[in-house]
């Protein structure tokens, strides 16, 4: 319970930090374009988009998969089941590899993206979160309030601390690289953050309390875990862990 708590007071700082700063970051609420089935079995972990296509990654021990996944239906069109022994995190394509992390066991996997194919396994050095990239290179989480910049053999080329109000957003989870910026939930919470991948900063914070109606949670309804972007027509969607919806969402600036 005291993790917990120290979690969400660390969580609830990121709507409040910025109050004394003289460059405050921009408000956002989220608006709800359309929405699609999303499968309660997935504890979502990583979403992203390559060539059109959606696919997921989905956590906890004997439940973890990769998917391709039929954004209309939320069915998977395929996917891998992995030892019970993972509990997988974070995925993206880049280089034609599939990038997969796992949370404790240290470990991360490398698969062709275009037949999903086994090509390797590495030594990771630190707990898999979240996952994405700048076309370039690997970005990564842990939980805690870094980045780490890798190339495709996860060798490090560059950390980067994310701060609002010069103090530290921890607990970053889930990524995605939108429009030049690195987009981040803040786990437990309903809040997403807007980094410069240049200074770390939070130029924006979205609020996306709401999202998943009451009307729709379950007791296995977890927390909001799931940015992707669409680069093909713009699209954003988010979703959350055993969420029964996936939406497609535009921003609305905040008064201030």
């Amino acid at each position: 319970m005291k993790i917990l708590k120290s979690i969400l007071l660390a969580a609830a700082a990121v709507l409040v930090a910025s109050s004394c700063s003289g460059s405050e970051p921009v408000y956002y609420k989220v608006e709800v374009v359309a929405e699609y089935p999303h499968d309660t079995e997935s504890y979502t972990q990583g979403l992203f988009f390559e060539g059109g296509q959606m696919y997921e990654s989905t956590g906890l021990k004997g439940k973890s998969t990769f998917r391709r996944v039929d954004i209309e239906t939320g069915e998977a069109l395929s996917r891998m089941d992995f030892d019970r022994k993972y509990f997988v995190e974070g995925s993206v394509i880049l280089d034609g590899n599939l990038y997969i992390l796992t949370w404790e066991s240290r470990v991360a996997f490398i698969y062709d993206a275009a037949t999903l194919e086994y090509r390797s396994t590495w030594k990771y050095p630190r707990e898999g979160w979240g996952l994405t990239t700048d076309g370039k290179q690997l970005i990564a989480s842990d939980g805690s309030a870094t980045l780490y910049f890798m190339d495709g053999e996860f060798a490090l080329k560059r950390k980067l601390n994310v701060t609002l109000d010069g103090r530290p957003v921890r607990y970053l989870n889930e990524l995605e690289w939108i429009d030049g910026r690195i987009w981040a939930n803040v786990y437990t919470t309903d809040q997403i953050v807007i980094i410069n991948p240049r200074d770390g900063k939070v130029e924006g914070i979205i609020d996306c309390t709401g999202l998943l109606p009451r009307s729709l949670r379950t007791i296995e309804t977890d927390v909001l875990n799931g940015i992707a972007f669409d680069p093909q027509n713009g699209n954003i969607y988010l979703t959350g862990k055993n969420w029964p919806r996936l939406y497609q969402v535009r921003l609305k600036k905040m008064k201030s």
